[in-house]
């Protein structure tokens, strides 16, 4: 079976098992507070322990990082961009799965020396299985997709500025708003690429920047033919040194984006201080 059946076929499967069957009917000591305004649940524990022991099962001896592994030793992102390694995101969405909504998603992603080269994303709910491969294009449920706007009058935008001050957050959108029509972020990054994609959304920003939340998500995005970079509009690079991300379905609306969101020495307008 190619990889990346094995690997959709595997994630299918823990979503099965450890996802679903705890949605809606999580025990009160099963959510925790991992860090102050974020929860974990058992659903990702269980979630990352089965993907990654079959991730290690298929045998390409690529380090493994997941996000509670990560969260509990912080050292697994040493030298994250290095090497061949499998990023998991065993339930993007958590807070939404906590309270007992949508979107959440399962992410996966292969990278070589920083360059995500596969990358898959499940929706659990429906089934939606989003995969790329570098060079290679983007599918949605085994159909080749090439991303397309939303066609709206005034082009969408979905900001995920929830990590800035308050006055910085306000700046941000008062100068997105000179051009887009805003709309809530889903608060899943397994949901905000494909809406990239599938005509939704037309630009997405987002701050912070953790590996496991956005190689997939790029990959399936400038593979379909849409754009994504970091501020300083470099290439996205997991492990490198750029701050946050600016994506677009296509090239023009990422520079319509950055026209207004960047500034020429290559940051956020009024950066503050770089995303953690």
């Amino acid at each position: 079976m190619p990889l990346k059946d094995e690997v959709a076929a595997l994630m299918c499967r823990v979503a099965s098992s450890e996802v679903m069957p705890r949605f809606r009917a999580l025990a009160a000591d099963e959510i925790v507070e991992k860090s102050p305004g974020e929860v974990v649940t058992t659903a990702d524990r269980e979630s990352e322990l089965r993907l990654s022991e079959g991730l290690a099962a298929l045998g390409l001896g690529a380090r493994i990082v997941g996000e509670e592994a990560a969260s509990r030793d912080p050292s697994l992102l040493d030298k994250v961009g290095e090497g061949l390694v499998w990023l998991v995101d065993p339930l993007d969405g958590t807070a939404n799965f906590a309270a007992g909504h949508g979107p959440f998603g399962m992410m996966v992603a292969l990278v070589e020396d920083g360059e995500p080269i596969a990358g898959w994303m499940l929706d659990p709910q429906s089934g939606r299985m989003c995969h790329a491969e570098r060079g290679k294009g983007a599918t949605c449920d085994g159909v080749r997709v090439h991303a397309r706007t939303s066609g709206s009058d005034r082009p969408v935008a979905a900001l995920a500025t929830q990590f800035m001050s308050a006055a910085r957050r306000e700046r941000v959108h008062a100068s997105s708003r000179r051009r887009f029509a805003q709309v809530p972020i889903p608060r899943c990054a397994a949901e905000s690429y494909p809406r990239l994609v599938l005509g939704s959304n037309d630009v997405a920003l987002f701050q912070r920047i953790l590996p496991w939340d956005h190689a997939p998500g790029v990959l399936f995005l400038t593979e379909a033919g849409g754009q994504a970079t970091h501020w300083d509009r470099s290439p996205y690079r997991v492990g490198g040194e750029g701050a946050g991300l600016l994506a677009a379905a296509d090239a023009l609306h990422w520079r319509a984006a950055a026209d207004l969101l960047l500034v020429p020495g290559g940051a956020l307008i009024d950066m503050e201080t770089r995303a953690a």
